[in-house]
Formats: C-alpha cells, structure tokens, sequence
C-alpha cells in the first residue's frame, strides 16, 4: 500500500516534534514517523539556555514549560581534587539577544508539550523505516510493515544513527572515548539545594547537579570508561550507582546524597559520540527534497549543553525555510508544477542547511574541546584547568547560548 504525504519527519525527539509544530503553525501538515509505540523520553532532563528559549516561545510552548521549571540563578563549578571553588557565573546578565534565561527542563514534559499541540494524528507510532529511495520528484519511505509513503519533503530527525542521514552520505558518529551517566533524583519534599547549577571536575570525572523544579534533580557524570568498566556496567545500574558515588570525589555530603536516593531505573549510561566537524561542512545537510535535523545532524557531546537547544532552533529554522517554499503558489501544469515546486522545495532546504551549517560546526567543536579540557587528567592539566580555564569555560556556556534562531514569521 503506498500513501502520500506533503512532508514526512522520521522520529519524534524534540527536533522531529519542533518541526512538526513549526509547520504546524505556518498552515502546513506533515506526518511524524515514530519506531517505538510512545514518546521516547530517556536522558531524564535537559538544560534548557536562552537559545532554546526563543525557540520554545517561537512555536508557542515556551511559558508552559517554565511555569513547570525554576529558573536557575546561576553555575558553581568546584575542583574535587584542591577543593576550591574555581568559578560562580550569574545567569541574570543580559546578552546581545536579551536576558539570560536557564532552567533545566524533564525531557518528558517537553515532548509532551510538543506533542499537544499538533493535529491528532499526527505522529504514527511503531512506524520503523527501514528504507528510503528517490522516485522523481518524491521520496519512497518503507515501513518495517510493508507500508510505503511516498513524500514530497523528507526530514531525517531520527537521532546519532540516522537513517535518512546515511542516505545523504553522513558516516556514522565518532565514538570519543568517554561516557556519561545520566540520573533523576525525586524528592518527596525540597532537595534544599536552591537555584544554582553546580558541576564538579576531577581528575578524569566530571559531574553535575541541576535543579529541575523544588523536588527534582538531574544529575550527570562524565569519564572515560576501560574495556573492564563497559564490561561491568552494561545493563547493571547497581553497578552503575556504586561507580559513580566511588567516583564523586570530594564533594558534599548533600550532593553525594542525590545519588544515593536516585532509584535504580532512573540509571542510564552510554558512549558520548559526535559528528566530525568538518563533516558538517562539507556534508550533505541537505540533498533536494530530504535533509536533516536534531542530533542526525549535529550529534555533539554535552559539555556545553546545547545539543537539545540547538535541534530546537533546527526546528524553527526548518520550518521557516519549508513553509516558506510550500507557500509559494505553482504556476506550471502537472509534470512541470511537480518540477517546479521539487525546485522550491529544494531551494527552501539548501537555505535552511545554509544557516545551520557553521551554527552546527561551533557547537559541535566547541563541545569536544570543552570536554576534553573539563575533564582532564594529571596534575599540569588540573591545575590549568581548575586557576585558569573555568572561569573562561563557565562564560562560554552563555556566550553560544547567546543566539537567536528567528521567528515563525515568512517575509
């Protein structure tokens, strides 16, 4: 059975579901292809910077979610080894795109909020694709069921393995040699650790606690795992929570504690990967009338916090950029109209790689190189890292979150 769609976005992660809704808003239908049967919400939470913001309150979600998360006042970034504070940065300032705003947001409640706002039926889930081909003017998506769609724009959101990426010529993401755990502390009444972001760095770990809303933490730690340690953790969380509180370090009593009452499910554990930069420039992000967004893009790792911030600005943008070309009335007849509104299409896409290109590359080489520096080992790397480049790190952290993706609006 082949049916037929306007546009089609594989996978309903925050970049498919912010397209979508971006379309959405501009009068444009499109369909949602999710493999699993609900929203996947693994990762717990996200820091959620003033980048995110502006796109959040683009597609008309925005003051839902803070209503739901307590802004944070501000970072405190301490060394494990001298225990010494290296850096306290305040979150009130005002940047060249207006006020600082940072609230680490539950990933669950943002895909859900997304998905409120779309037409039912929007998103069809344990729908796999399992392949994809060029048909003219279309693109063929096969269903792991047999089902086939044909389409006019093809959107590939479907995270670090990204089929449609592969299609366009993307290589698989490099794997960087370290590895996060990721947790959710819930509290039956106040955690007590009030608004402030803190992260710790150690000799070869990272870590960091941030308050979601009065009752909720989220916490990460970072390292570089041996073969022994892949072998042992995999699919142990028990294991995973002693690694981690035999690895926090010297930080107190309080912080050590939102591990201890983090329940054994709320574990998770994988391999930090992300895109070569220069992949990104000169990739494929988009190939006429298919392209990428989200982590099949951009997959970066965490050390700056942006990987969720910028597929959300992916959204707008493309959205933007799509409905912008979709809009356009096609003067030509049958075949020609089909080729002419293909061009268009095209058109609108390359505009939308245009603009995210050089956006992806500094996100995704500013994240690797802050990692790296963050957790460094060794008494000479320590030391630089913890007298000198905190400081300047905690700073870069709002400097790339000082960027606006732009309005819904088509000029």
């Amino acid at each position: 059975m082949e049916a037929i769609e306007n546009v089609v976005i594989v996978g309903a992660g925050i970049a498919g579901l912010a397209t979508s809704l971006g379309l959405h808003r501009l009068g444009i239908r499109s369909l949602v292809l999710e493999s699993s049967a609900s929203l996947r919400v693994s990762g717990f939470a996200l820091a959620t910077w003033k980048n995110a913001w502006r796109a959040l309150d683009a597609v008309g979600i925005g003051d839902s979610l803070r209503q739901q998360h307590e802004q944070l006042d501000g970072l405190v970034a301490t060394s494990t080894v001298s225990g010494q504070p290296g850096a306290q940065l305040s979150f009130k300032g005002k940047g060249t795109h207006g006020d600082h705003e940072v609230r680490c947001v539950k990933r669950k409640l943002m895909l859900e909020a997304l998905e409120k706002e779309l037409p039912i039926g929007t998103i069809r889930y344990s729908s796999k694709v399992v392949s994809v081909e060029d048909s003219g003017c279309f693109k063929l998506v096969h269903l792991v069921d047999g089902t086939t769609i044909k389409t006019k724009v093809l959107i590939g959101c479907d995270g670090v393995n990204s089929l449609v990426g592969k299609f366009l010529g993307f290589k698989k993401p490099a794997y960087t040699g370290r590895s996060a755990m990721r947790g959710s502390a819930d509290f039956k009444a106040n955690h007590g650790l009030g608004s402030n972001f803190l992260q710790f760095f150690g000799n070869g770990f990272r870590s960091g606690f941030i308050p979601c809303d009065d009752t909720t933490i989220y916490w990460f730690f970072t390292w570089t795992p041996s073969d022994q340690d892949n072998k042992e953790l995999k699919d142990n969380p028990a294991k995973m929570k002693q690694f981690v509180l035999s690895n926090l370090g010297n930080v107190p009593d309080q912080v050590r504690s939102f591990v201890e009452i983090t329940e054994l499910d709320c574990f998770i554990s994988s391999p930090l990967r992300y895109r070569h930069p220069w992949e990104v420039l000169w990739g494929n992000i988009s190939k006429g009338n298919a392209c990428v967004a989200g982590d099949a893009l951009h997959p970066m790792t965490p050390d700056i916090g942006q990987g969720g911030c910028a597929a959300l600005e992916d959204g707008v943008v493309l959205a933007r950029c799509l409905a912008e070309a979709l809009n356009k009335k096609v003067s030509a007849e049958t075949k020609d109209r089909e080729k002419e509104e293909y061009k268009r299409i095209e058109m609108g896409l390359k505009k939308y790689a245009k603009e995210r290109r050089w956006r992806s590359f500094e996100l995704i080489s500013t994240s690797y190189v802050v990692g790296v520096v963050q957790q460094s080992q060794g008494k000479i790397m320590n030391f630089l890292r913890d007298a000198i480049m905190v400081k300047f790190l905690a700073k870069l952290l709002l400097r790339k979150a000082d960027f606006d993706c732009g309005k819904l609006h088509i000029s």
